[in-house]
């Protein structure tokens, strides 16, 4: 079951990556027309503040991708001085503060962006943009971010209960260890 949860939330974020890289894409796009025409007296205007959404959203959603592949940056000087058990103990107990911190963080977003739908805000830019319209990609990538992480330490937990470290460990441990630190 814990392996099923862990394939999906891996194929799920790499869509969502994919998603993401496009939207990136696109971005990019629209910022070198902008440049390439303001070489010739126009512009599209707004490309500065369009480039800032779409890299709030593509951070909010790519963290979770990140955590998927053990991208995020750990410092484990006293995890790699232990045993299986010692380090599947340290990997969750860094998966718990990561999951409770990303979820606080979640949950603080909510405000930002209740409060944009409630007065209608929109930016104080010549495009006027509805925030709310920005501030929901942004407030559901943080709760899918940390949906992921609770749903990662929940079958991190039950590998780790059922004495399966070595698949623990390629679910939230470090990536790029030294093998011979491990053994």
């Amino acid at each position: 079951m814990e392996q099923i949860i862990l394939t999906q939330l891996r194929s799920l974020n790499r869509r969502i990556a994919i998603l993401t890289g496009i939207m990136l894409l696109i971005c990019a796009v629209v910022v070198l027309l902008d440049i390439i025409l303001r070489r010739f007296g126009a512009s599209l205007g707004g490309t500065d503040e369009i480039s800032g959404y779409v890299m709030a959203i593509a951070t909010s959603w790519g963290m979770a991708f990140t955590l998927l592949e053990l991208g995020h940056v750990r410092i484990d000087i006293l995890r790699t001085r232990t045993g299986q058990l010692g380090r599947a103990l340290f990997d969750l107990f860094s998966m718990t503060v990561l999951a409770g911190t990303v979820t606080l963080i979640a949950f603080r977003c909510w405000p930002v962006l209740s409060r944009s739908i409630d007065n209608s805000s929109r930016a104080n830019t010549p495009l006027e943009t509805p925030l709310a319209w920005v501030q929901t990609p942004w407030f559901a990538g943080w709760v899918w971010f940390a949906f992921v992480s609770w749903m990662t330490l929940v079958a991190a937990t039950i590998l780790v209960m059922r004495g399966r470290f070595e698949q623990s460990e390629a679910a939230i441990g470090c990536f790029g260890e030294d093998a011979e630190l491990l053994k």
